[in-house]
């Protein structure tokens, strides 16, 4: 009898895993009976896998962790499909959503991790952090009693640390450089909106600029607000930048472009299993800018919903794409919120550009590391830099509306290659910027040189400010401080465009991403080349 107890006891902790397993298996199994075919087979696999995970549970002879095993089988299971298919456990759906939400509940700091040091980038104006006082350039040594500083802190220990409900408080102790102490600041989380909309500008007396960053909860809202006050300055020809954006919610590119493209012409349609997710998306509003010439830049980073809003001016002869062939995504996924508050997101159809291309680079569900490793392979064989390292299969060739040729099957390819310009990327600089120098000092310089600077117009630091041989003799000293050695000749080959980057960044902390992009794309090769590519977009959209 004493022998039979510890099973008893066993028994009766594990018995609520059991019922559930029961009620769920039974829902699949009434689930099967009113079906046929493959859908029986559910059934009959989940049982077959919940009898393994619970002789698992049940008999193995070490301690597992159930959870982190299902996890893995999940993971292991969606690798079979496609590249873009994916689970999202419970712990991990704060940090998936947090780029695509309208906005969010925190401190409010934009911030940089620099050698193991969470830095303050800048206060988002208007936020509780900007309120009690926090500056750019602060260093966060705690975050409540936990030590942040000089511990591998990482990303999701910021965001796990600082946000929290609105109402709530936490309390920082901040190492600033114009103070001997260490400083305390207790602030209260509050409602913190984010922007998708990096930039928007005058280039020109007649030409807008529009940097969009990812395609988020207000996207749509923040381009609209952006373009009404371009056409205020005077805009006639319109700069979208999509640049590193890696895509986001469909219907905000789709919408936007709608906003550029006149009549009732096709946007994007979607092809899935049957027709529940078949969907066809028409321009159908009379847009705030359908006339005037448009350029849009893309690179390899440009992804998704990116390449919805590119195929779309280009297929239609609405504008000129410039840049380099873009990531290649054209699978459509929809967010499946599960019981237990994870999430799955599953690939439900492929999407097509106006001509009918698919932009889905090939992949093989056998071997997920070669699509992993696509943009390593096409640095590899020169495509960033030569458009004839690029070729394309002719049974993948497409019309325009005007009957421009284009290509489908991996991408969007730009009307006008721009290859990268290496003349002055050196093995010198790359480690500035790995070792995040030119970060660190220009916050250090913006905080010892703030007075000066607010009292200057951003017209007027643009105009006059120069980074002077001194400021970069101290970048120099602090980089080596860092352990970056000095090179003299790659320096001086450099040495342009560490001044330009010290300058924008400088502009960053002191006028925000405006300033920022500004001075940064007078160094970037794709934005000048579409610049001086707006006649030919002109006589594409006539």
């Amino acid at each position: 009898m004493e022998d039979q107890k510890p099973k008893n006891s066993l028994f009766q902790m594990r018995l609520p895993i059991f019922l559930a397993l029961a009620v769920i298996c039974g829902i699949f199994i009434g689930a099967a009976i009113s079906k046929k075919g493959t859908e029986q087979n559910v059934a009959g696999n989940y049982l077959r896998f919940a009898e393994i995970l619970g002789r698992i549970q049940e008999d193995y002879v070490d301690t597992v962790n159930v959870d982190e095993l299902v996890d893995y089988s999940i993971n292991q299971m969606l690798e079979k499909l496609d590249p873009h298919t994916s689970y999202i456990p419970v712990k991990d759906r704060q940090m998936a959503d947090a780029h695509l939400e309208g906005d969010f509940e925190g401190i409010g700091i934009e911030f940089n991790i620099i050698k193991d040091t969470i830095y303050v980038v800048t206060p988002i104006s208007g936020g509780p952090s900007e309120k009690a006082g926090l500056m750019a350039g602060d260093k966060i040594i705690k975050v409540d009693s936990i030590q942040m500083a000089g511990n591998g802190v990482t990303s999701a220990d910021v965001f796990k640390r600082l946000r929290g409900k609105k109402g709530t408080k936490v309390i920082l102790t901040v190492k600033r450089k114009s103070s001997s102490k260490l400083l305390t600041y207790t602030i209260i989380r509050d409602k913190i909106p984010t922007y998708s909309i990096d930039a928007a500008y005058m280039i020109d007396k007649t030409t807008g600029y529009i940097k969009i960053s990812r395609f988020g909860d207000k996207t749509y809202n923040e381009f609209l607000a952006a373009l009404a006050d371009l056409k205020s300055q005077g805009l006639q020809r319109l700069m979208i930048d999509l640049k590193d954006n890696g895509g986001g919610y469909l219907d905000r590119a789709t919408n936007i472009a709608d906003q550029l493209i006149p009549g009732n012409k096709m946007i994007v349609y979607t092809d899935g299993k049957g027709t529940k997710y078949d969907q066809e998306i028409r321009a159908s509003i009379a847009g705030a800018f359908e006339s005037g010439p448009v350029v849009v830049l893309i690179n390899e980073g440009s992804a998704s919903a990116s390449e919805i809003l590119s195929g779309a001016i280009q297929d239609n002869d609405r504008g000129l794409i410039v840049g380099r062939r873009s990531f290649g995504k054209g699978l459509v996924q929809i967010p499946i919120n599960l019981t237990d508050g994870s999430e799955l997101r599953l690939t439900i159809s492929r999407y097509y550009t106006p001509s009918g291309r698919s932009i889905q680079k090939p992949y093989d569900k056998e071997d997920v590391s070669a699509y992993d490793s696509d943009l390593l392979s096409r640095y590899e064989h020169g495509e960033f830099f030569h458009a004839d390292s690029i070729h394309f299969n002719d049974s993948l060739k497409f019309k325009t509306s005007k009957g421009r040729t284009v290509y489908g099957g991996g991408g969007i390819m730009p009307d006008i290659f721009v290859g990268r310009d290496t003349s002055e990327y050196t093995k010198y600089l790359m480690e500035l910027f790995n070792q995040n120098v030119i970060r660190e000092y220009t916050l250090n310089y913006y905080q010892n040189n703030k007075a000066t600077l607010s009292a200057m117009s951003f017209e007027d630091y643009f105009k006059s400010f120069t980074v002077t041989d001194a400021m970069l003799k101290d970048l120099i000293d602090l980089a080596a401080k860092t352990g970056v050695k000095y090179n003299d000749a790659q320096f001086k080959r450099s040495k342009d465009f560490i001044r330009n980057n010290v300058k924008a960044y400088i502009a960053r902390s002191a006028w925000g991403n405006k300033g920022f992009y500004q001075i940064y794309n007078l160094k970037d090769e794709i934005y000048n080349k579409g610049l001086s590519s707006f006649k030919e977009a002109e006589k594409i959209s006539e």
